[in-house]
């Protein structure tokens, strides 16, 4: 692969990816170059890691034909390869891209291997499916952004709660949006989960059916341990976000979307570790993002609490994980599947009509977008790039010692941190590259 390209590129080329991103919302209406397909033909699609949530994922597409599966962990890769015989195997995600037949990729790899294959798929135009959150950094979610808006490709990207069968965060926008309890400026996200809690080791050697050397990819090299490996990668900055980057795309896509939020104009994080492990992201986290007035909505407050950290008040509402929207008029509680909605003085909220379409599930809604050679999927990666970034601000203020950061997002600069730069993109180990 070619050798690690210099920060300053690197940098110079994610700002001006953060100068196009697009001002709408989360469905786009560029349109691709391929011809749409018969409702009943079949795609020839890709996996790349095909078990855990790759494995939910490879299920979620299993109607279509599995041409060709990919994971670094050989006996995960024999399992999937014996419920889908007739698909090529590989360790190495880089022959996937040399096959000439296939109509989408769908990537389930640690979020810091998410960015170069996600590359790779956009620099063919290929559509492309990638687990949440969608990049390891700020830069490459801008440059990935640029890239989707460039290319009209089908994306998108594994927030499946967007779609959730119940229907519930459709209804829920449709009564913010419908005012029913008036305009919202503060909104609080919390989420119980914390750290699963590990160690670092000086010495040892990875199991022989792993493709170690690929996995860490463009990460430090460091000893191979269980504790960083296959899940529990998430609570080390070297590869993963800790809580906030795993499930900030989940509960902060509600606000997004009902709210119509883009970028936070300041963020500031606190932290603690709180367990005696060696993983350096937070057990306890929260973060305060002020965003600004947008056309005749007002401005936000949105505070994320993770860990056990919950508003003030909040056991009241028996929820160990919930958004809390509160307006002018009332305040309404949600989840994944619940909502309920608690006007001032006591009163029963307003009917609210029906505006935006059931879904049709998640991954059937970026297989009917390959179809109809249209990338208009919910969570596409230009609003997938969004709510990563919202999670990388408040990872990387946390990191600057919970210092406040100002962020020009137009420059991609937190402007009274200068500091910041060396978080917001990120060094490759060398020999990998985005391009």
């Amino acid at each position: 692969m070619n050798e690690i390209q210099s920060r300053r590129n690197f940098l110079k080329a994610a700002v001006a990816a953060g100068t196009a991103v697009s001002t709408m919302g989360p469905v786009l209406s560029t349109r691709a170059m391929a011809e749409p397909r018969s409702a009943g033909e079949k795609l020839n699609l890709a996996v790349i890691g095909v078990a855990a949530r790759g494995g939910a994922n490879l299920a979620g597409v299993s109607s279509q034909n599995i041409v060709m599966l990919c994971d670094i962990d050989g006996h995960r890769l024999a399992e999937a390869a014996a419920r889908y015989p007739k698909a090529k195997t590989t360790d190495d995600f880089r022959k996937v891209f040399d096959e000439k037949n296939l109509d989408g990729v769908v990537i389930s790899t640690p979020d810091h291997m998410h960015a170069i294959p996600v590359v790779r798929a956009l620099q063919r135009k290929l559509p492309v499916y990638c687990e949440k959150p969608l990049t390891h950094s700020i830069a490459e979610a801008r440059l990935i952004s640029r890239m989707t808006a460039e290319s009209g490709v089908v994306t998108q990207m594994g927030n499946q709660i967007h779609n959730h069968p119940a229907n519930n965060y459709r209804r829920v926008v449709e009564a913010i949006q419908a005012g029913v309890i008036g305009q919202v400026k503060r909104v609080e996200v919390w989420n119980g989960g914390g750290v699963r809690v590990g160690k670092r080791v000086e010495n040892a050697k990875p199991p022989e059916h792993v493709n170690y050397d690929l996995w860490v990819g463009p990460a430090p090299m460091r000893p191979f341990h269980e504790s960083h490996f296959h899940f529990n990668w998430r609570y080390w900055w070297d590869f993963g976000g800790g809580q906030l980057a795993d499930f900030v795309c989940h509960y902060m896509d509600l606000p997004y979307w009902a709210l119509g939020l883009k970028y936070p104009k300041t963020v500031v994080a606190t932290g603690e570790k709180g367990h005696d492990g060696d993983n350096e992201t937070p057990m306890r986290m929260r973060v305060e993002y002020e965003y600004e007035a947008r056309g005749d909505q007002p401005p936000v407050h949105m505070t994320w609490y993770h860990g056990g950290w919950k508003p003030e008040g909040a056991e009241v509402y028996g929820k160990g994980s919930a958004v809390l929207f509160e307006g002018t008029d009332g305040r309404l509680l949600a989840d994944y599947t619940t909502r309920k909605v608690f006007m001032e003085g006591g009163g029963e909220p307003k009917e609210v009509e029906q505006t935006i379409p059931d879904s049709i599930g998640h991954h059937e809604e970026f297989i009917q977008a390959i179809r109809d050679n249209s990338p208009n999927t919910t969570c596409n990666f230009q609003y997938g790039a969004l709510l990563s970034e919202c999670g990388h601000l408040g990872n990387l203020s946390y990191r600057l010692g919970g210092q406040r950061l100002e962020w020009d997002a137009a420059n991609m600069k937190a402007t009274n941190c200068p500091e910041a730069d060396s978080l917001i993109s990120r060094e490759y180990r060398k020999g990998w590259s985005l391009t």
